[in-house]
Parts: C-alpha cells; sequence; structure tokens
C-alpha cells in the first residue's frame, strides 16, 4: 500500500503543478527526491551517553534507524577532536519519505506553540528546503516523561525542482503551510 501523500501527489499535485508551472514534459515535473533528518548534541563532546536518547527519539520519528555522525574535524576552542561522535542524522527516501511529509504537515508542525506557519525563505536556491525545529516533542511517537533533555532537529527536503519557484510550488501543492506575507 503506497502513501497517502504520494498517490495524491501522482493523481493530483502532479498535473496541477505541470499546468501551473508550464511543463510539457511529465518527466519535468518537480518531485520529492528525499529528506534528511539532523540532530546534532554539541554536549557529547564532554558525555558520549547523552548521544543514545538522541538517537532512539531519531529512530522514532523517523521510523528507521540512523547514522551516528561523527566529526571531521579537531577543533581545540570547542573541546571536540577528529572522529569524535557528535550527532545523528537519517536519509528517508519512497514511501518512507512521503509518509514522513505526511506527519510533519498534517500533525506534527500544527502542534508548535503559536505556529502561523513555516517561512518561505528557506531554500538554498537550488530547490531545496531546509526546516529548523526546536524540540522534538511536537512529535506524538515521543514520549514526553522519558525525554531528559530537548533537543532540536535540521529537516532538509531535497526535490528535483529547477529552482525556488518551482520547489516552493510543489510543497505548497504537498500541504506545506507556508507563513502569509513572508
Amino acid at each position: 500500500m503506497a502513501a497517502r501523500l504520494k498517490e495524491k501527489y501522482n493523481a493530483e499535485i502532479k498535473g496541477a503543478l505541470k499546468k501551473e508551472l508550464g511543463i510539457e514534459n511529465a518527466m519535468a515535473v518537480p518531485k520529492l527526491e528525499k529528506i534528511v533528518l539532523n540532530m546534532g548534541l554539541g554536549e557529547a563532546t564532554q558525555n558520549s551517553k547523552l548521544l543514545d536518547p538522541l538517537v532512539g527519539d531519531l529512530a522514532s520519528i523517523a521510523g528507521q534507524k540512523p547514522v551516528t555522525t561523527k566529526a571531521k574535524k579537531s577543533i581545540a576552542a570547542f573541546k571536540v577532536r577528529e572522529g569524535m561522535a557528535i550527532g545523528s542524522m537519517v536519509t528517508l527516501r519512497g514511501d518512507t519519505m512521503y509518509e514522513f511529509l505526511d506527519r510533519l504537515i498534517s500533525i506534527a508542525l500544527p502542534r508548535v506553540r503559536d505556529f502561523r506557519g513555516v517561512s518561505t525563505k528557506s531554500f538554498d536556491g537550488r530547490g531545496n528546503y531546509t526546516l529548523g525545529l526546536r524540540d522534538q516533542l511536537i512529535f506524538p511517537e515521543i514520549d514526553y516523561s522519558r525525554v531528559e533533555k530537548l533537543k532540536g532537529m535540521n529537516i532538509t527536503i531535497v526535490t528535483t525542482a529547477a529552482d525556488d519557484n518551482q520547489a516552493r510550488a510543489l510543497l505548497r501543492h504537498l500541504g506545506m503551510p507556508f507563513r502569509q506575507g513572508a
């Protein structure tokens, strides 16, 4: 069974984008390529045990096991040594990606306090969108009583769009709640 958002994309959104953007070739219509979730924890340099709950939270949010990221260079001012574990990330593709985006848009983002929409200025010029979240408690998979420390995360949505306008149109059709007037 395919993801609900993927079926909606194939049935409705693809045709609407083709018409709106004036694209004749069906293969040139922008689509989602992958979603990357990244959580960094600077305090892990002092205590490596802090990384275990981070990995567990990210695994329950994403639905697959994350990879531990390691420092590429030593930075003496931050007490970081090369190869030291400092965060965790996971890359979602296919149905898992569509299911995560559906949960993010319909369940998690509306749970943010004083939510007025996401910024339209977080595009990188190549059609990719990055969203930063302050805490992981907006996801219903996280048990509030087990969380010792609030941790933020970055969510990067990589698309096949040629520019930011195409990517903005794609995400708007998928249901991303962009802030009005921004």
